[in-house]
């Protein structure tokens, strides 16, 4: 009776509309990882968060350059060590860019 239940239509609707306290009390009962790509869709409903696209999109940007600057680098060992010393070095900068901003 209860698989019947969560095929109907109006079931899925209400699930996929309720509100973020209540998607989250649901998902904390069932998942003790909380810093999971899954947590997060659970609480905010949103699939990709603009932090995380960003992030894809800067990566996309690095592997496309070392392609045009560096032919066949995608075939070496080393290429994903590099993709990933390339992003940690960006990320770092632009901490410290941010450690620079005066709010008051």
């Amino acid at each position: 009776m209860l698989n019947r239940l969560k095929n109907l239509k109006i079931v899925k609707n209400l699930k996929e509309n309720l509100s973020p306290k209540l998607r989250w009390l649901m998902f904390a009962k069932d998942y003790k990882e909380k810093s999971s790509a899954d947590y997060i869709k659970m609480v905010t409903g949103l699939d990709d968060l603009k932090s995380n696209s960003d992030e894809l999109r800067l990566e996309a940007m690095v592997r496309e350059q070392l392609r045009d600057e560096f032919p066949n680098i995608e075939n070496m060992k080393s290429y994903e060590l590099l993709v990933d010393a390339v992003m940690h070095n960006l990320k770092k900068k632009q901490l410290q860019a941010g450690d620079n901003i005066d709010f008051s």
